[in-house]
């Protein structure tokens, strides 16, 4: 008799108390558990979630990759970002889109190619009207920063808000605005000496180095879908403020 172990690779809880105005307090959780091996799929670099038709999940993540990247996710700080999003939540928890577009030189100098960032914008109307309680994340590389830019610019305020959270690594927009999604939901992280975050139009080996951010991006987009959910529990009628509301990871 052959025995199959499965490696479960993790586990992420959220909860929120909540007074009612009978003094009752209600606990609501949610658990993510999968097997670790449903995380190799996030390592791809090319994920068609959306475009495929995939079912909704709790997050979907739109990124578009740098320049001269293969496929649509590149390899640089894509995929390893989204896997350490998937080793937080579950792999099969998170649907990953990644942006078709050229990722050319020329596009780059022009500020980000037009079609993939009117693409970009495109597809968070398309996610919102298939799965309006997914949570959202806009995320980009260095000329698919750029593309986060130019699309958060393009969105109604109806789809801002909509935005969960936008992450950008090595953004050559550094110090500008992700459009109307809020300052307090953005991330663009910098690495020391990376000159396309000063504006230079120089790679050097900071700008390859994004990689070793990626956890510190999928503890800041998972905890903003946990605050939002929060926020949307206590919103509920019939719930009066809450007590006390926490957010708790655990990763085996």
């Amino acid at each position: 008799m052959t025995v199959r172990r499965e490696s479960w690779h993790c586990i992420l809880i959220f909860y929120t108390h909540h007074l009612t105005a009978t003094g009752h307090i209600i606990m609501k959780s949610l658990i993510f558990l999968l097997p670790a091996t449903t995380l190799a799929a996030l390592t791809s670099i090319t994920q068609n979630d959306v475009t495929s038709g995939t079912g909704c999940k709790a997050m979907t993540i739109l990124f578009a990759r740098g320049t001269t990247e293969l496929g649509n996710m590149g390899s640089v700080a894509g995929p390893p970002f989204v896997s350490a999003v998937g080793a937080m939540m579950g792999a099969g928890n998170v649907a990953v889109q990644g942006i078709a577009y050229p990722a050319d030189v020329p596009g780059f100098l022009a500020g980000g190619d037009a079609g993939g960032s009117k693409l970009m914008a495109q597809m968070v109307g398309q996610v919102k009207a298939k799965c309006p309680d997914t949570a959202l994340v806009m995320a980009g590389y260095s000329q698919g920063g750029q593309l986060v830019h130019n699309a958060a610019a393009m969105l109604s305020a109806a789809d801002s808000s909509f935005v969960s959270s936008a992450v950008i690594f090595g953004d050559p927009d550094n110090g500008q605005a992700v459009g109307k999604v809020a300052a307090a939901n953005t991330k663009v992280i910098c690495a020391p000496g990376d000159l396309i975050c000063a504006g230079q139009a120089v790679i050097l080996p900071p700008h390859l180095s994004y990689g070793a951010n990626a956890g510190q991006a999928a503890k800041f987009v998972v905890g903003k879908m946990a605050a939002a959910k929060a926020k949307r529990e206590l919103d509920l009628p019939g719930l009066a403020p809450a007590r006390a509301t926490k957010a708790k990871f655990f990763v085996s």
